[in-house]
């Protein structure tokens, strides 16, 4: 007999404070994060020991779990430095670490006691034999390689402990190497990808050079066959949430702690919909759906859910189609808000709204003003806050926002 689940967990990524505050306001059930140490994105803001008890504030006070990657495989000279960490996490109160190293896991059973243990998918988790093993040694969840596809994760559910849970990507980038353990970085570049300072070689555009004709580039084309070099494309299983939830996902993971705060909002607002529109049995709203169209991203697909990917080979540059103009800091039951800015923007201009639980409307930018008063048709200076009469009330952390083409003026 099936055991009845709970709706899945959604889990966004907080790069920092900003980032985890954007995930919570959006509808994040728990947030993935690190400190400045032993997390697989060293370009991350990141959080110091005392942003990091200040994040597991916040999180608690909003109801949120917060999970604290120790994901990277480290060396013997950082190992000693691991169980201090492991104190403050274990004191800080945070909800699990995400541990891919063997000992790691060991030293976080023997310092952290009180925090659940994950296992990373830099642990490569294949099959349910390995995530059982990982379940007899303490784990309470694993998230699964990104290779594994969708029969492979029903099977693995199967025969695998119920109160064992499982944990997936669902969106964001996609490495090409197995489950991110990937050495093309520390070739071409020095910065180990292994330990979070990934530079993405398998995103470049290549070109093939004859060694007795330097200089001479001759572009990669796709013949019937299938000439290749490197390439990945962003994963988005937005319009599959129902067969993930049926495989018997406990965990959707939105993969991106290196992205935008406004990414972070805006992709964990999308599945939130979505996710609880499936699973209450109802068709998604489109409008939150197309919201994954609205930040930047590579073309997207469903990774190796239904198979192999097969290649893609168009390009994978970024599509960026949408800009940030401001953030809404406050704004009152009659409209008057107070806004601070990323992007000019000018009175006249039409533009979004949108923000949490807040339906996209369009709005026609009338006059603003600074906040002394003084009249502004065009506010300029980054991050300056300024006044603006908005049609409707709207909640604090919206997004002002418009095409692209709008800001190349």
């Amino acid at each position: 007999m099936a055991v009845k689940r709970d709706k899945p967990e959604l889990l966004a990524p907080a790069g920092d404070m900003e980032r985890l505050k954007m995930a919570v306001a959006y509808g994040a059930d728990a947030v993935y994060l690190a400190g400045t140490t032993f997390g697989m994105r060293a370009f991350a803001g990141n959080f110091d020991q005392d942003e990091l008890y200040q994040a597991v504030r916040y999180c608690k006070a909003h109801g949120v779990d917060a999970h604290v990657t120790i994901n990277t495989m480290p060396r013997c000279n950082e190992v000693k430095e691991l169980p201090a960490w492991l104190e403050v996490l274990d004191d800080a109160g945070v909800t699990a670490v995400i541990v891919a190293d063997l000992g790691a896991f060991r030293l976080a059973q023997k310092y952290a006691p009180h925090v659940q243990k994950h296992i990373s998918t830099q642990a490569s988790i294949c099959n349910y034999e390995t995530a059982r093993a990982w379940h007899d040694l303490g784990a309470s969840r694993v998230i699964l390689a990104r290779e594994v596809g969708l029969a492979e994760i029903r099977e693995i559910r199967e025969k695998t402990p119920p109160e064992l849970e499982i944990e997936a990507f669902v969106h964001g980038a996609m490495c090409v190497s197995y489950s991110g353990r990937c050495l093309l970085s520390n070739y071409m570049t020095g910065r180990d990808s292994s330990r979070g300072a990934c530079a993405q070689p398998c995103r470049y555009q290549y070109a093939l050079m004859e060694e007795k004709r330097p200089g001479e580039y001759f572009p990669v084309f796709e013949d019937e066959k299938g000439t290749y070099i490197m390439n990945s494309r962003d994963m988005c299983m937005i319009d599959h949430l129902d067969e993930l939830c049926d495989a018997g996902i406990d965990c959707l993971k939105i993969e991106g702690r290196a992205k935008s705060a406004y990414y972070a909002a805006i992709v964990t607002g999308a599945y939130r919909h979505v996710l609880d529109d499936v699973w209450a049995g109802r068709a998604p709203d489109p409008v939150w759906r197309d919201e994954v169209e609205h930040v930047s991203h590579r073309h997207y697909a469903t990774g190796f859910y239904y198979g192999q990917p097969g290649q893609f080979t168009e390009n994978s540059r970024y599509l960026r189609e949408w800009q940030i103009c401001a953030v809404v800091e406050r704004c009152d039951a009659q409209g008057n808000a107070v806004l601070s800015l990323r992007n000019k923007f000018s009175v006249g201009d039409t533009v979004e709204l949108v923000g949490p639980d807040l339906r996209p409307f369009q709005w026609e930018v009338t006059p603003m003003e600074d906040m002394d008063g003084v009249p502004l048709s065009e506010p300029r200076t980054p991050q300056m806050r300024f006044r603006a009469k908005l049609p409707k009330q709207v909640p604090p952390l919206s997004f002002v926002r418009h095409a692209v083409e709008l800001s190349g003026r």
